[in-house]
């Protein structure tokens, strides 16, 4: 079942390649105490995540952390070494997290995986984004199959 706004975010780990190397990402730690927008795209580099999702992020990070936003995290079901290359390639700096979701395991307890064995990609994560107060989703956007407006950094910095 797809998380809903108003329920608990469950609880589950990611990965996040760092300087020092590689760190399991505690979900409960991530969101506790916070307000953190979480997006997923179905894939690094792929077309429309590596040209407006993530860069939307990235260009509105300032005013997204004006707004109250403690942190911006981007989950892909791709391994931690792609996340981090593709942080770096697109310049994300401490701006946003970029979180792995290797075996899709938190998407799946998300209730939000996408079969993309058509396309060659496995299952995958759906493109949403979810503003999470104190561990609790508060707005659950997810996307239809191929638009990328209700999860776009613009969209979401209204709804805060």
């Amino acid at each position: 079942m797809t998380i809903q706004a108003g329920e608990r975010m469950p609880s589950g780990s990611l990965k996040q390649l760092t300087a020092e190397g590689p760190k399991e990402i505690n979900t409960d730690a991530l969101f506790s105490g916070k307000t953190v927008v979480l997006f997923s795209v179905p894939g690094a580099f792929t077309p429309t995540c590596d040209a407006k999702h993530l860069p939307g992020y990235v260009q509105h990070a300032d005013a997204l952390k004006a707004k109250g936003v403690d942190t911006i995290a981007c989950m892909a079901v791709n391994d931690m070494f792609v996340m981090g290359a593709w942080g770096k390639a697109s310049n994300v700096g401490d701006k946003v997290m970029m979180l792995a979701d290797g075996n899709g395991d938190y998407t799946k307890a998300l209730g939000l995986e996408l079969d993309a064995r058509g396309f060659g990609m496995g299952v995958r994560g759906k493109r949403f984004a979810i503003i999470v107060k104190d561990g609790v989703a508060t707005h659950v956007n997810v996307e239809a199959g191929g638009e990328f407006k209700v999860s776009a950094a613009e969209y979401v910095l209204g709804q805060l």
